[in-house]
């Protein structure tokens, strides 16, 4: 198995994700983890507190929208036992999340081409998934869009391209993105480890060194 390097050059300089527009708006960085004492005080469990939840921590700190959670060691996947297992379970956080509304639209970072993509249904899960595949300088690398509508896969085929500042999907409803508010989970992948139309969003603690390697900080490309 391959484990590249944490570090990604590209032939130019990524678009943002999110828009030209975005770097306008002002982030509210959220605290997902255990050391947020607000965040006890919610039922997990209760979709619509949490969902409350996210907006008054946005409103809380004055942002236009929510931003954070990579490597974070959060409490909140103890809503769903698609988290857990025998052995441990997964609560650090590969990606960066992106809390806005439904239908917020999501730009091609580089030139790229579909991967692949599906629905991944389980509770809490990333519902609509689309992982595109780019090449940068060293190689082979691919960027990851979960919680995204089920329309953005509509027509979809692996091998489309898409064009640097395009738009590649929309957020997706509550009831297409595995029961999240609305949000976009953006990960950069080096070693897709064989995963098609998937990959692990969250891992357990001691695999953190391992996911890190491979999973680096995709803030830049926001």
């Amino acid at each position: 198995m391959y484990v590249a390097s944490m570090e990604v050059i590209h032939f130019e300089k990524p678009y943002p994700v999110m828009g030209l527009d975005f770097q306008k708006l002002k982030p509210a960085f959220l605290d997902l983890s255990d050391k947020n004492e607000r965040l006890k005080e919610i039922d997990l469990d209760d979709d619509t507190d949490f969902e409350a939840f996210i907006h008054a921590e946005i409103k809380r700190e004055l942002g236009d929208y929510g931003i954070g959670g990579y490597l974070e060691n959060r409490v909140i996947y103890r809503r769903s036992a698609h988290f857990e297992s025998d052995e441990s379970s997964r609560s650090i956080h590969l990606g960066v999340d992106v809390w806005m509304p439904s239908e917020t639209p999501v730009y091609a970072p580089l030139d790229g081409v579909v991967h692949s993509f599906g629905i991944n249904d389980n509770y809490a899960d990333y519902g609509g998934t689309l992982i595109l595949q780019h090449i940068g300088i060293d190689g082979i690398f691919w960027t990851l869009y979960g919680h995204i509508s089920h329309a953005s896969l509509e027509g979809l085929a692996e091998g489309d391209e898409f064009k640097r500042g395009e738009i590649v999907a929309r957020f997706g409803n509550w009831d297409e993105n595995g029961n999240w508010p609305s949000h976009l989970h953006f990960q950069v992948i080096l070693d897709l480890l064989d995963n098609s139309a998937d990959f692990p969003g969250v891992c357990r603690t001691e695999e953190t060194e391992f996911f890190k390697n491979i999973c680096p900080d995709p803030m830049m490309y926001l």
